[in-house]
């Protein structure tokens, strides 16, 4: 009987996974698409932070597209070699973003807070692929469970 029962709590586990992936996917996407819609509008406060790092601004617009769909991309469901390459551009752009900074001469105060998100993209990306994997898991196991609940 606790043999059965261990196969059957499958689902609660990846329940629980799948509720992780979607609030730190949630906040990820959240927090990127807050940064993308000024670098879209070109604001004063992008052309300043990318005149100062001696970026040309004409890249800020493209920058806040690309933050844009690849928020997107990981939000939605399917698509997994497209959310790969969203999690790599997302990741690139923190990544280079902060390293910028870093070597604009800025304090440490500016740019490290950066590596918060950073967190939060690969905490996300981590739970992508246990969710996929829990996912798997279960479709996997569905035939066998069936056939446990008509043997009963």
């Amino acid at each position: 009987m606790a043999h059965i029962h261990s196969l059957t709590a499958t689902p609660k586990a990846s329940k629980k996974v799948n509720v992780t992936y979607w609030i730190l996917t949630g906040l990820f996407a959240f927090v990127m698409t807050g940064s993308a819609i000024p670098n879209i509008m070109v604001n004063p406060i992008s052309v300043q932070g990318f005149s100062e790092m001696g970026y040309p601004t004409y890249i800020i617009p493209f920058l806040g597209w690309a933050k844009l769909l690849g928020s997107v991309a990981i939000l939605v469901p399917g698509f997994p070699r497209l959310k790969e390459w969203a999690y790599a551009g997302l990741m690139f752009d923190l990544l280079g973003a902060t390293y910028s900074v870093a070597n604009s001469g800025k304090d440490v105060s500016n740019w490290a807070p950066i590596f918060i998100f950073v967190a939060l993209g690969f905490a996300s990306y981590f739970f992508y692929h246990k969710k996929l994997k829990a996912t798997a898991t279960d479709k996997a196991a569905q035939p066998f469970r069936r056939s446990l609940v008509v043997a009963a």
